[in-house]
C-alpha cells in the first residue's frame, strides 16, 4: 500500500500522486514555449485526481501558469490555494510565488505586505527566497536600500569569510550609524 503524505492538514495525498507530480515537473524544460498549454494540461490532469476543495489543486495550477509566463493567471490561483488553507512548506512557497507574480503585474506593494510577516516565520530553507523576493518587491517600489539590505543579510551567513562585516553593512543600509 502506498505511503500517505500529508500535504496539508486534512488533505491526504498518495505518494504515487506526489511522485507523478514530481515527474511531470521534471519534464518542464522539455516543453517548447509554444507547448506551454500542453504542460499546463498535464498538471491539470493530475489536479483533477485531487479531492474537491483541495488547496493543492490551485497551487499546482498557479505554479504551472507562473512557470509558463502568465503571472496574471497565477495570482488568483495562488490566492485560492491560500484561502483553502494551503499551509506548511507549500503554503510558504505559495506566498513567495504569489508575491513574485504580484510584482510582475505591477502590485509590488501587495507582495511586500504578503512577505514581510514571513521574515518572522519559523526559519526553514525558504528564508533566503523570502528575502530575495521581498527585495525585488521593495526595489520595484523604489526602496532599493531596504532590498539590498535584505539580500546582503541573506548572503552573509553563506560567505566563507566576512560574515559579521557583511551583516553589519546590510544593517547599516537601513539603520543610521550612531
Amino acid at each position: 500500500m502506498p505511503r500517505q503524505a500529508q500535504a496539508c492538514e486534512g488533505d491526504p495525498v498518495n505518494q504515487d500522486w506526489e511522485d507523478r507530480l514530481t515527474a511531470a515537473w521534471a519534464t518542464f524544460d522539455d516543453y517548447a514555449e509554444e507547448d506551454a498549454a500542453d504542460f499546463r494540461a498535464a498538471i491539470d490532469k493530475l489536479v483533477a485526481e485531487l479531492p474537491e476543495g483541495s488547496p493543492l489543486g490551485p497551487f499546482e495550477q498557479a505554479c504551472a501558469w507562473d512557470s509558463t509566463g502568465h503571472s496574471d493567471q497565477a495570482v488568483p490561483l495562488y490566492r485560492e490555494a491560500l484561502a483553502r488553507g494551503l499551509d506548511g512548506h507549500k503554503g510558504r512557497r505559495a506566498k513567495i510565488q504569489l508575491s513574485s507574480s504580484l510584482r510582475n503585474i505591477g502590485q509590488a506593494e501587495e507582495g511586500v505586505k504578503l512577505l514581510t510577516p514571513e521574515l518572522d516565520a519559523p526559519s526553514d530553507e525558504l528564508d533566503d527566497a523570502v528575502r530575495g523576493f521581498l527585495a525585488l518587491c521593495l526595489s520595484s517600489l523604489g526602496r532599493d536600500r531596504e532590498g539590498l539590505s535584505l539580500v546582503l543579510g541573506a548572503l552573509a551567513p553563506h560567505l566563507p569569510r566576512y560574515q559579521r562585516s557583511m551583516a553589519n553593512y546590510a544593517r547599516l543600509l537601513v539603520e543610521p550609524e550612531e
